[in-house]
């Protein structure tokens, strides 16, 4: 099971966007993919643990992968190639 979570912050609006992202990736890759949002005001301290200094940034497996939004295909990359790793 691939882990997945999008670092976000009230009133970002680029956060939206990554989670909508995400979430169709997730969707269309019929993967075991598990993601969650982590709120970084919620969690400050698992935030800056994972070297989050800005939204939305996105991190796999408990690896911070992402400092800023990425493009569809740049998430389904990674997200394939973390895949292909652990089969």
């Amino acid at each position: 099971m691939t882990k997945v979570e999008v670092f976000t912050a009230p009133g970002c609006g680029k956060c939206g966007k990554a989670k909508d992202v995400l979430e169709d990736i997730v969707n269309k890759m019929s993967k075991d993919i598990e993601w969650r949002e982590v709120d970084i005001l919620k969690e400050m301290d698992y935030a800056v643990e994972l070297g989050v200094l800005a939204t939305p940034a996105i991190a796999i497996d408990g690896e911070l992968v992402f400092t800023a939004l990425p493009s569809q295909k740049q998430l389904q990359q990674a997200l394939q190639d973390r895949i292909a790793e652990t089969e």
